[in-house]
């Protein structure tokens, strides 16, 4: 990889601004969404994925949030050096007690990754619920390969896929 985005650390800054973003939001769930973490995380990725671009400032040339269901990107941005990363959001809610979601297959990242050009990110999003409130505690982002390997493992899926161990 290649991008001064990555290599200089500006992705660490990005993660602290969604962060603060989040954190910063009117509260937007209801009784009934508050009580599901997938419904929740369904709103999360919606309200990074209309201001992530304004996070990468001058880093960004192209922006895209509008991917199929079961797309391996939830967000896409052609960063200032031609680097195109997807991004794939993860949320996890502090009060549950397993949280391994699939991410992507081993053939599909394989695949994606022919092009040294081509990033894939995990934006992933650690919050609790009080009320109605979202209260985010953490947020990490980052290109997988900069993941430790032992939060990653591989599901028993086609050709493999790939799994998350959040937080």
């Amino acid at each position: 990889m290649t991008s001064t985005f990555y290599k200089d650390g500006h992705y660490l800054t990005v993660a602290n601004q969604v962060e603060e973003h989040l954190n910063q939001q009117a509260d937007f769930l209801s009784e009934e969404t508050a009580r599901s973490p997938r419904a929740v995380g369904d709103a999360l990725e919606g309200v990074v994925a209309n201001s992530f671009d304004t996070f990468l400032g001058s880093f960004c040339q192209e922006y895209s949030k509008d991917f199929a269901r079961r797309a391996m990107a939830d967000l896409a941005f052609l960063d200032s050096e031609n680097v195109y990363t997807i991004v794939d959001i993860k949320t996890h809610r502090e009060s549950t007690d397993f949280n391994m979601p699939n991410s992507t297959s081993v053939e599909r990242l394989a695949r994606f990754y022919e092009s040294n050009q081509n990033v894939f990110a995990l934006l992933m999003i650690k919050y609790r619920i009080d009320s109605l409130k979202v209260i985010v505690t953490e947020v990490k982002f980052a290109p997988i390969e900069f993941l430790d390997w032992s939060c990653l493992t591989i599901g028993a899926l086609g050709w493999g896929q790939i799994q998350i161990r959040l937080l």
